[in-house]
């Protein structure tokens, strides 16, 4: 039986994740069309549109596994199904995190000045910068799941665990002290995870010689340049203070067994998924054309 703690919790999952879903479909539909009617797709519609898919996918993985956990438990103890959800996790993870990535590294490289020959370099050839960014991102999110599968078909070949688990892995705890698939998403995250600090950082620099620019030519802060800058800022720090929140529940999640908790476990579940929902729709809010398209939505399904 269900206690009253569970189905709550499950209604606020379940919220969540309808609210990511649609705000991910509507940013990919939206930027889908804006490239049918331009019929060329530019970078930021490229980077958005994969962004908001592979999203779609994390949610959709995370809210499959509890219901295979809620409602058919034994699955668990299927070796090939622990295979399939430990690579579709990492793989799909990772794609989530590179794409956002991508989207930081062109918003310094769109925003920003430096004088530099590499940055002016890749500035001057953003579009193809972007695309080998997306192509390596695809590339690492493939061998990872597949090295992900190969891994696990090791480890159960070798053994096998007595008791039920949770297959996705971020909020498991197993007996299995060889590898964990989350382990391997965590290294992985390290390179885009430096990137975007990176480009934060670099972003800090540019506003900063940038403000210092025009006030000694005593004009107005509040210049289109200083605006993009700070948006481009907000942007990137809520990416960085959301993924830094998943992955710190993603392991309260993990070693929710440890702690003796279903509810330890449900709460670190609803802020996990917070990342793939809450950054989506901030990104609706901090971008002119999805915010202006969706308030018209919003009147025409009033009218």
């Amino acid at each position: 039986m269900f206690t009253k703690e569970d189905i709550i919790l499950a209604i606020i999952m379940a919220g969540e994740s309808m609210i990511g879903m649609l705000a991910n479909g509507y940013i990919g539909l939206m930027f889908w069309i804006d490239s049918v009617k331009k019929k060329k797709t530019p970078s930021l519609n490229y980077i958005l549109t994969s962004l908001a898919i592979s999203r779609i996918c994390l949610l959709f993985i995370i809210v499959v596994d509890d219901i295979v956990l809620i409602l058919y438990p034994e699955l668990y103890g299927e070796d090939k199904l622990v295979i399939v959800f430990s690579a579709a996790w990492v793989s799909i993870n990772y794609s989530s995190l590179w794409f956002a990535t991508c989207l930081n590294v062109f918003y310094l490289l769109k925003i920003a000045n430096f004088s530099s020959p590499l940055f002016l370099w890749l500035k001057w050839r953003i579009d193809r910068a972007i695309f080998w960014m997306l192509l390596a991102g695809l590339a690492i999110c493939s061998l990872s799941g597949l090295l992900t599968a190969k891994l696990n078909y090791y480890e159960h070949s070798y053994r096998f665990t007595k008791h039920q688990r949770n297959i996705t892995e971020i909020f498991h705890v197993s007996e299995i002290k060889y590898f964990n698939p989350s382990v391997l998403s965590n290294l992985l995250a390290v390179v885009p995870v430096t990137v975007s600090l990176i480009s934060f950082f670099l972003l800090i620099l540019s506003l900063w010689r940038h403000t210092k620019h025009m006030k000694l030519n005593v004009t107005g802060w509040r210049d289109p340049s200083t605006e993009a800058h700070i948006t481009a800022m907000k942007n990137v720090t809520s990416f960085l203070l959301l993924l830094f929140v998943y992955y710190a529940a993603c392991l309260l999640v993990t070693y929710s067994d440890l702690m003796n908790g279903k509810l330890v476990s449900g709460l670190g579940k609803i802020i996990v998924i917070l990342y793939p929902s809450g950054h989506s729709l901030i990104l609706i809010i901090g971008n002119s054309k999805l915010k202006q398209a969706f308030v018209r939505l919003l009147r025409c399904g009033g009218g």
